[in-house]
């Protein structure tokens, strides 16, 4: 039997549709823009006008970029703290926040005052750096993933999903002679891929765009600079390209006057963008499920 479709059916469909493309269009446009002008000629991309695709295509701008020594350093170092720091801190949020959920633990209360209390207050930067440096981690890898281990942010998000989950399952393990750690890793561990995933692209995100750090701690070691850092100082010598200086022996002045800074800025941002898009399709599933924990409460 053919079901026949009102016409006022059709006219919502339409709306819909074309309030979809339009949201579409807003979302990839500033991205689509940024890449056209980061493969259009500089001196034409000064006149304007470039929407989503290059009047005039170059590859100059990112030939420019990767000239620069240290950018295979730096992508080596960001890739191993990115996965370090998101494997570490999962663990570490993670077993924290089962802790969080166990009723029957004293200091419960205490425990999530304290974590929330962090995300309001901040001792400072020049504390935490005299804290990095009595702990002996200013001019190693480690101090870019062990102050990030824990946030009371991921906490929390994970906290509410394992409260979610039915308390039969862990009196069951309980039962069958599970201690808590053998419950934390093969009972709850395993469903908490939502909440994992959105805490994953949260952790490396943030350490994949982290290039502070790298300033005040090993702005002086090489072997020990990220990815972003090297783009940082690619983009102060472009801005800085008139006073003569030379990188890998080409003179910034007669670079310059073919690549413009603004150019140059426009392909560092795709760069350093592309490989969380690449990873992000693969959590979008358990993404959108783990931002949705706490919204409804019965």
């Amino acid at each position: 039997m053919k079901v026949r479709i009102s016409l006022t059916d059709r006219l919502f469909d339409v709306i819909v549709y074309l309030v979809i493309s339009l949201v579409a269009v807003c979302t990839l446009y500033p991205f689509l823009n940024v890449l056209a002008i980061s493969l259009n000629d500089s001196t034409d991309a000064v006149r304007g006008g470039i929407t989503v695709f290059p009047r005039h295509l170059t590859f100059d701008n990112y030939s420019l970029i990767f000239s620069f020594g240290g950018l295979l350093t730096g992508l080596k170092i960001s890739v191993l703290r990115t996965l370090a720091g998101t494997v570490l801190g999962l663990i570490s949020s993670s077993m924290l926040a089962y802790v969080l959920s166990r009723t029957e633990f004293d200091g419960r209360k205490f425990l999530s005052l304290f974590l929330a209390l962090t995300m309001y207050v901040s001792g400072g930067l020049i504390p935490f750096y005299l804290l990095m440096r009595d702990m002996h981690l200013i001019g190693t890898f480690w101090v870019y993933v062990l102050p990030g281990l824990v946030s009371a942010f991921n906490v929390f998000i994970i906290r509410s999903f394992i409260d979610g989950l039915p308390y039969a399952l862990q009196e069951s393990a309980k039962l069958d002679g599970a201690n808590d750690f053998t419950i934390y890793w093969r009972v709850i561990l395993p469903l908490l891929l939502p909440a994992l995933a959105t805490v994953a692209l949260f952790l490396a995100v943030g350490q994949w765009n982290s290039w502070f750090d790298t300033y005040l701690y090993n702005g002086s070691k090489e072997h020990l600079t990220t990815l972003q850092f090297e783009l940082m100082k690619v983009l102060q010598s472009t801005q800085a390209g008139s006073n003569g200086q030379e990188v890998n022996g080409t003179n910034m002045n007669q670079v310059m006057n073919r690549i413009s800074p603004e150019s140059v800025k426009m392909a560092i941002t795709i760069i350093v963008t592309v490989p969380i898009l690449l990873v992000y399709p693969f959590l979008q599933r358990y993404f959108v499920t783990g931002m949705t924990l706490g919204a409804v409460k019965s």
